[in-house]
């Protein structure tokens, strides 16, 4: 076999070495910029949930605070029920 063939099987032989690894860094690279697209989006996704969460917390207490309320009412207008009636013993 001639020497310039050699060569020239070695020099494809480092092309192709070199095509693949070129190629498997682009895969990895994509691959890497999906995932960190898809976290930004998890993240995002999360963020909206907290936010919903913490209205719905805020609301939850509110309403929370209006039912004390109203019960404290209702339990000064039985004292005050209670003071009037002749028939309970205070």
């Amino acid at each position: 076999m001639d020497t310039w063939i050699i060569v020239l099987i070695v020099i494809a032989a480092i092309v192709v070495l070199a095509v693949a690894l070129f190629g498997g860094r682009r895969a990895r690279e994509r691959k890497r910029e999906e995932r960190r697209e898809e976290a930004h989006e998890l993240r995002r996704g999360a963020d909206e949930q907290a936010q919903e969460a913490q209205q719905r917390e805020a609301e939850a207490q509110e309403q929370a605070d209006r039912a004390r309320r109203e019960r404290e009412a209702a339990e000064a207008r039985a004292r005050k029920a209670d003071e009037l009636d002749p028939d309970v013993d205070t």
